[in-house]
């Protein structure tokens, strides 16, 4: 997750544009430029003129209070991100942006959060599961020697996957990160497709709600595979899953029920299809990779 980790690191330094805590006095040169600063970015380059020769401990404190927003902002958002996500997504369509949390950062949170939730559960997993088998049967895909190449690779892949388990699960976890953005823009085409003949509505609008629709069901995702370890009533909760969707979409979009339902199932199907296609694409790479 290191990955991930990393660009939500990045993406709230570049999002909160705060004020450096530790900044260099005024009138020192900036280390990049060495230009006289004046205050707490250089006015020459633009770079920001903290001094980072403090302990590790406070860095690590001072990046984990950036990523997850100690300010409020984040915890502000989430009651509207869970109970009322179209006047979230409105508001902030509208311009009304400074009291929520970056929709891109809570995006990258939720990723985080649902793949540090998946990890748990693999290790458990992994615990009780019996060795697979090491015999692979050939596959037959197309005929002709194209066809019987391709075969053959797939044969040889699908034997080196069987016989090093770990090290293909190791390898579909680290990819299924990196492809896990692939959700918002796939997302965000499909609605674009539902709305093209809608005036007022942007590529722009799509990837908003996107995000905050995105945020909500992988939260939802987290809590009921974390709730399930103690009940399995818990997972009643994903019920709740079309119904967010379904105000979420109606109230942002200013929709009838018919309309809102009627684009719901062609998302669902988009959708579908699109994470075969992802499914499919991340089993190649890792069949690849672990034939290396």
């Amino acid at each position: 997750m290191s990955e991930i980790e990393a660009a939500a690191a990045d993406g709230a330094a570049a999002i909160l544009r705060r004020r450096p805590r530790h900044a260099l006095p005024v009138g020192s040169p900036c280390p990049n430029c060495a230009t006289a600063l004046a205050g707490p970015w250089c006015h020459a380059c633009g770079q920001s003129a903290e001094d980072y020769h403090r302990s590790l401990l406070r860095l690590v404190a001072e990046a984990v209070e950036g990523l997850f927003e100690l300010d409020g902002r984040l915890w502000r958002t989430l009651p509207d991100l869970i109970l009322n996500p179209a006047r979230l997504t409105r508001r902030y369509l509208d311009g009304h942006r400074a009291p929520q949390a970056p929709p891109f950062r809570t995006f990258l949170i939720v990723v985080v959060l649902v793949f540090l939730v998946a990890g748990l559960g693999e290790s458990r997993t992994h615990a009780v599961t019996a060795k697979p088998a090491t015999v692979t049967p050939s596959i037959q895909v197309l005929d002709g020697p194209q066809g019987k190449a391709i075969s053959a690779w797939l044969t040889s892949r699908a034997r080196a996957a069987a016989s090093h388990p770990e090290a293909f699960d190791a390898i579909l976890s680290t990819w299924a990160q990196r492809m896990a953005v692939l959700a918002l823009p796939m997302s965000a085409a499909i609605l674009g497709l539902l709305f093209v003949f809608r005036r007022g509505v942007y590529m722009f609008d799509h990837l908003i709600f996107s995000m905050h629709s995105l945020s909500f069901q992988g939260l939802l995702f987290a809590v009921v595979s974390l709730g399930e370890r103690l009940s399995g009533w818990v997972g009643v909760l994903i019920l709740a899953s079309p119904v967010h969707l379904f105000f979420h979409l109606k109230g942002t979009y200013g929709l009838g029920v018919f309309g809102t339902l009627a684009r719901m199932v062609l998302l669902f199907v988009g959708s579908l299809l699109g994470f075969v296609l992802i499914m499919a694409g991340l089993v190649l790479i890792g069949l690849y990779e672990v034939g290396r």
